[in-house]
C-alpha cells in the first residue's frame, strides 16, 4: 500500500530538497543538474495535490496536467515561475472541472512557488493565436506530468503536428519578429558590461530559441518530432549543450545570490560569480577572465539564434524564387551566399590569406553574416596567419573593409574568428574586455567598432547634428586613417599600469610599424589616438574664450585634423551607449569644431561687449529694428561675446523684455521645454548666493541640472540659465506644477522665503537608490585656459544637491562665478566653474582655501 503523506510533509520534503540541492550546486556550480533537480521535485508536489483531488470527484481521465515553458524542460531554477496547462478533453469538462483545479497552484502558492495555470480544450491547442503566440511556443517545451496521458498524446502526435503543417511558417515569422526586437532592445549585441543572463542576446532565451526554431524546421522536413540531442549538426550541438550549462549555473547562481529571479549579471555578481568559478569548474578566476569565458559562450549561443533567424522565411516563396532568393554567389568570389549567409565550398583555399579576406572585404559591403560552418572553418585556419603573414597587405584590405558601410559587422566577424586577434595579436587586449565605470555600456572592443559604425551611419541619420557631421566625414582626404584610429583608440584599456592614451598610442606604433603606411599617414593616426579626449575636455571649458579656442587649434594645426578630431570625439562620446550623445553634446561638440575652425581661419573674439558693437554681432541683429538695437546695446555692455553667441537674437531680445520689467518685479523667470530638458532662465540683479540659491531651489524641487550659464552686465543685471531634467516628471505630469517652481524660486530669491525652508517642505526627493560605484573627488585650478578668470574643475560622486553645496561654498569664498559649465557622465559629476575674486583670478592662498572648504564639503556626504 503506497505511503500516504499530509501535505505538510510534503512541503517538509521539497524545502528539505530544495536545502540539499542549494547544498550540492554551491558544491558543484552544476546549474543544469540542480535545474532538473528543482522540476523533480515539483512534480513530486504537484502530484500529490493532483492525488489529493482525485478523492473529490475530479475523474482521472478528466484533464492532463502538462508542465510548459522551463518548467516543461525540466529547467526550472531556483525562483522561476510554474508554468502549467490544463489539457481538457472538451469545453464541457473544463467548465466542470477548471475551477477545483486551480487548488493545485494556489498550493504551490502556499509553498512560496509562484505558479500559473492556463485551461485549454484538445482542440484548442491546434489553434495558432498570433496575438499569442507563446502559448504554441510553450507546447514544444511540454510534457505529460499527471492524469490522462491520452488527451496529452493527441495534443503532441495529432494536433501540434496539424498545427505545424498548417501554420510552422506563420509560427517562425512570429517568433522570429519578437526575437529580433528583443534583440534591438540590447542594440543587436552581446557584448554589455552588465549583460542580462535570461533576455539578452546570446542568453537562455536564444539559445531556446535556436531549439525551438530547428525543431519546427527539422519537424516541417520529416514529419516527425526529432530527438532533443541531434537538433543540430554533432559540433554545434557539443557547443551549445556546453554553452547551455555555462548559462544556466550562470543563472541559477544569480537566483541564489539576489534571492529571486533576477537575471542581470552586474558587476558585484561578476566579481562572486568569478570568485567560485561559476560555469568553469575552477576556482577563483578574476572577473575579466570570467567573463570571456561568458561571452565566449554568449558567442556561440547568439550566433546560433541568429543565423536560424536568418533561415526562417518569412513567407513561402515559389521553388523558382526560393532558389533564386535563398543562393548566390557574388561576381569572382570563392564562395556562396545561402540565406544571406557565407558558405565557403569544400575547396575553399583556406591557407590563401588574400582568399580569406576577401570574405570579410564581402562582408563589410553587405549586410551579410558568417554561416556557423563558416565561422569554425576560419576560427581553425586563424592561428596560421601569423604577425609576420601579408602584415604590409593586411593594410590595404582593412582599408577596403573600414572604408566600407558594414565594417562594424566584418570586424566582429573577424574578432569571433580569432582572425582579428591572429593578424592584430594586440587586439587580444581588449577583445571581450570591461572597463568599469558605469558610464559605458559595452566592452571595449564592441565600444570601438560601434564607433565605426556611428559614422558609417551618418548618412542615413535624421536630424539637425548628424547631417552637420555627415558634411565634414564626406569632406575629409583621408577616412580611413580615421576609422583606424578609432578601431585602435582604446586599445590600451588592456594594457596595465599605463595612462590609456599613451598606452593606445604606444601599441598602435607597433601595429603601424608593422603596416605599409607613409610616414605622414602613420603620424596623422597616432596624433588622432594621441589626442582623442581633447575636444571633450574643451566641452568643458569656455569655448567662447579665445584663449581656450586657441590653444586647442594650436594643438590641432589644420582644418583636415580638427574635421578629423571632431568626427572621431563624435563617434567616441555616441557610442558609449545608446543615451551618451545627447542633442545639447552634439550641439556643443559643433560649437567647439566652429570656433576652432574659425580660429584656424584667424578670427578670434574680444572678452568683453564694450561700447558700439562690433560688425558680427551688428549682423546678428540685422533683421531687428533700428530702434530695437539700440535698446539693446546698453543691456550688451560688460557682458562676454559668448552670451552674444549662445542666443539667438530672439532670445536676447526677450531677456531685455525681462530686464525692462525688474522694476515692476524684481525677479523675472521663464520656464521652457528645450528638446529632451527644460531651460529656466532667471533675469534679476546681482547678489551674494544667487546663483547657489537657484541651484539648491531647483534641486530641492528635484531637478537634475546638466548644464547652466551665468551672466552679468555691466548694470549688475544678471541672466542665469539653468537646463534640467525633470527626474521625477513633476513638470511632465503637472502642468500647473510649472508656475508653483516659478513662485517659490521667486520667493526664495526676494528672501521672502528661505531656501532651508523650501528644502525641508521638499525633503522627499532623495536619491532613490545608493551610488553602485565611489568616484574619486578631483579638484583642479586651471590659471592657464583663461585670461580673466581662474579655471576650477571639479569631478565628484554625482548627488542631489551637490551642484548648490558646490556653488555656496563657492559664494560664502565670495568668488563670482564667471561662468558654469555643468556634466554628468553616469554617477560622475563634471562641473567648471570660472572664477574671478575682486575682479581677478584667485591667488595662492585663496586658491588653498577653497579647495580645502570643497573637500570637506564634498566628503560630508551631505
Amino acid at each position: 500500500m503506497p505511503l500516504v503523506l499530509s501535505n505538510g510533509e510534503v512541503g517538509e520534503r521539497y524545502e528539505s530538497g530544495l536545502a540539499q540541492l542549494r547544498k550540492e550546486f554551491e558544491s558543484s556550480g552544476h546549474g543544469a543538474a540542480l535545474a532538473r533537480g528543482r522540476s523533480l521535485l515539483v512534480d513530486e508536489v504537484i502530484r500529490h495535490y493532483y492525488e489529493q483531488l482525485l478523492g473529490q470527484n475530479i475523474p482521472r481521465d478528466c484533464v492532463a496536467i502538462v508542465p510548459l515553458g522551463g518548467y516543461g524542460r525540466g529547467t526550472l531554477l531556483p525562483h522561476s515561475d510554474v508554468d502549467l496547462l490544463f489539457l481538457f478533453k472538451d469545453a464541457k469538462q473544463e467548465a466542470a472541472y477548471k475551477d477545483a483545479l486551480s487548488r493545485i497552484y494556489l498550493d504551490l502558492w502556499d509553498l512560496k512557488v509562484r505558479a500559473s495555470a492556463t485551461a485549454r480544450t484538445v482542440s484548442e491547442c491546434g489553434r495558432l493565436d498570433p496575438e499569442n503566440p507563446e502559448f504554441t511556443v510553450s507546447l514544444l517545451d511540454s510534457r505529460f506530468l499527471a492524469g490522462a496521458n491520452e488527451l496529452f498524446r493527441q495534443v503532441r502526435s495529432r494536433v501540434l503536428p496539424a498545427l505545424l503543417r498548417k501554420s510552422g511558417q506563420e509560427l517562425i515569422k512570429l517568433v522570429s519578429e519578437s526575437a529580433r526586437t528583443r534583440h534591438v532592445k540590447y542594440a543587436n549585441t552581446i557584448y554589455h558590461l552588465e549583460p542580462n543572463v535570461k533576455e539578452g542576446p546570446g542568453g537562455l532565451r536564444d539559445y531556446n530559441l535556436a531549439c525551438w526554431l530547428a525543431l519546427v524546421n527539422r519537424f516541417c522536413l520529416n514529419g516527425i518530432w526529432p530527438d532533443a540531442g541531434s537538433l543540430f549538426e554533432t559540433r554545434l550541438q557539443k557547443e551549445l549543450e556546453s554553452a547551455f550549462e555555462f548559462l544556466i549555473s550562470v543563472r541559477s547562481f544569480l537566483h541564489y545570490q539576489n534571492g529571486r529571479d533576477d537575471n542581470l549579471l552586474n558587476w558585484e555578481a561578476q566579481d562572486a560569480a568569478a570568485r567560485k568559478g561559476v560555469g568553469t569548474g575552477g576556482g577563483d578566476l578574476n572577473a575579466s577572465q570570467w567573463m570571456r569565458e561568458y561571452f565566449r559562450h554568449s558567442r556561440s549561443t547568439f550566433g546560433a539564434a541568429l543565423q536560424l533567424l536568418e533561415e526562417a522565411p518569412l513567407r513561402k516563396p515559389s521553388l523558382r524564387n526560393r532558389w533564386l532568393t535563398r543562393r548566390s554567389r557574388p561576381a569572382g568570389s570563392e564562395f556562396s551566399v545561402i540565406n544571406e549567409g557565407v558558405v565557403l565550398p569544400s575547396d575553399f583555399p583556406i591557407a590563401n590569406a588574400t582568399s580569406v579576406l576577401n570574405v570579410f572585404k564581402q562582408l563589410s559591403a553587405s549586410p551579410l553574416r558568417l554561416s556557423i560552418a563558416a565561422q569554425r572553418i576560419i576560427t581553425e585556419a586563424a592561428p596560421t596567419f601569423s604577425t609576420t603573414t601579408c602584415q604590409r597587405a593586411f593594410w590595404s584590405d582593412l582599408q577596403q573593409i573600414l572604408l566600407s558601410r558594414y565594417a562594424g559587422n566584418a570586424l566582429r566577424a573577424m574578432r569571433d574568428c580569432g582572425l582579428l586577434d591572429a593578424l592584430v595579436p594586440e587586439f587580444k587586449l581588449i577583445d571581450a574586455f570591461a572597463v568599469r565605470d558605469f558610464f559605458h555600456r559595452y566592452t571595449v572592443d564592441e565600444h570601438s567598432f560601434l564607433c565605426i559604425e556611428t559614422l558609417h551611419a551618418l548618412k542615413e541619420s535624421s536630424g539637425e547634428w548628424p547631417q552637420r557631421f555627415a558634411e565634414i566625414l564626406g569632406e575629409l582626404e583621408k577616412p580611413e586613417l580615421l576609422f583606424l584610429s578609432l578601431l585602435l583608440h582604446d586599445i590600451g584599456k588592456g594594457a596595465e599600469g599605463e595612462n590609456h592614451v599613451t598606452a593606445s598610442m604606444n601599441i598602435a606604433r607597433r601595429i603601424l610599424g608593422r603596416w605599409d603606411l607613409e610616414k605622414q599617414e602613420w603620424e596623422m593616426v597616432e596624433f588622432l589616438i594621441q589626442n582623442h579626449l581633447e575636444m571633450s575636455a574643451a566641452m568643458r571649458r569656455d569655448i567662447f574664450d579665445h584663449q581656450v579656442i586657441g590653444t586647442l587649434a594650436a594643438r590641432i594645426g589644420t582644418p583636415e585634423m580638427l574635421k578629423m578630431l571632431a568626427l572621431l570625439t563624435y563617434a567616441d562620446i555616441s557610442s558609449v551607449n545608446p543615451e551618451a550623445m545627447t542633442e545639447w553634446k552634439a550641439e556643443n561638440l559643433w560649437r567647439v569644431y566652429a570656433a576652432t575652425s574659425n580660429f584656424l581661419n584667424r578670427h578670434a573674439d574680444e572678452d568683453k561687449l564694450r561700447g558700439a558693437l562690433d560688425k558680427q554681432t551688428r549682423e546678428k541683429f540685422a533683421a531687428l529694428p533700428r530702434k530695437l538695437v539700440s535698446d539693446i546695446q546698453p543691456f550688451l555692455e560688460g557682458l562676454p561675446h559668448r552670451y552674444v553667441a549662445i542666443y539667438t537674437a530672439e532670445q536676447i531680445v526677450r531677456h531685455l523684455e525681462l530686464a525692462n520689467r525688474l522694476w515692476q518685479e524684481p525677479v523675472q523667470i521663464t520656464l521652457v521645454p528645450y528638446r529632451d530638458l527644460y531651460e529656466f532662465t532667471v533675469v534679476t540683479k546681482d547678489k551674494p548666493f544667487l546663483f547657489a540659491t537657484l541651484a539648491g531651489a531647483l534641486s530641492a524641487w528635484g531637478m537634475e541640472i546638466v548644464k547652466a550659464n551665468a551672466f552679468s552686465n555691466s548694470s549688475g543685471v544678471v541672466v542665469d540659465c539653468f537646463y534640467f531634467k525633470d527626474r521625477f516628471r513633476t513638470l511632465d505630469l503637472n502642468p500647473s506644477e510649472h508656475e508653483r517652481l516659478k513662485k517659490s524660486v521667486a520667493e526664495v530669491v526676494r528672501g521672502d522665503r528661505s531656501l532651508e525652508q523650501l528644502m525641508r517642505a521638499r525633503s522627499g526627493f532623495k536619491r532613490a537608490t545608493p551610488a553602485r560605484v565611489q568616484v574619486k573627488t578631483r579638484i583642479l585650478f586651471d590659471d592657464e585656459s583663461s585670461a580673466q578668470s581662474t579655471v576650477l574643475e571639479v569631478v565628484a560622486q554625482d548627488r542631489p544637491g551637490l551642484l548648490y553645496r558646490l556653488t555656496e561654498t563657492l559664494a560664502e569664498a565670495k568668488c563670482n562665478i564667471d561662468i558654469a559649465l555643468i556634466d554628468t557622465e553616469g554617477e560622475m559629476a563634471l562641473d567648471v566653474f570660472y572664477l574671478t575674486k575682486d575682479g581677478r583670478k584667485l591667488s595662492p592662498d585663496w586658491k588653498e582655501s577653497l579647495q580645502a572648504n570643497l573637500l570637506k564639503q564634498l566628503n560630508s556626504g551631505v
